[in-house]
């Protein structure tokens, strides 16, 4: 188990276990289907880079569970839209 997902910080910055599931399975699975990664790293396992993501403040939850995301500058983006039918 990733030592990150052990840590109070982290559950609490995203409000709590369920939600930091929620964001961690939907931000893979945008990321298994070829979204590009918010953090600069050199780490190949989708979920350590979810997880400097929201460490990061890159991505969260919004009110209705979707996967929104920052720029640079902390600006929000709103929700992380991906066309999954142009992976078919």
């Amino acid at each position: 188990m990733i030592e990150e997902l052990k840590e109070e910080e982290l559950i609490n910055k995203v409000g709590g276990r369920f939600r930091l599931s929620a964001l961690i399975q939907k931000r893979l699975v945008y990321l298994n289907k070829g979204a590009r990664s918010f953090v600069n790293t050199d780490k190949k396992d989708k979920l350590q880079i979810v997880i400097q993501e929201i460490l990061e403040n890159k991505i969260y939850l919004d009110m209705d569970g979707n996967v929104c995301g920052r720029d640079a500058q902390g600006n929000e983006i709103g929700p992380l839209d991906f066309d999954f039918g142009m992976m078919d």
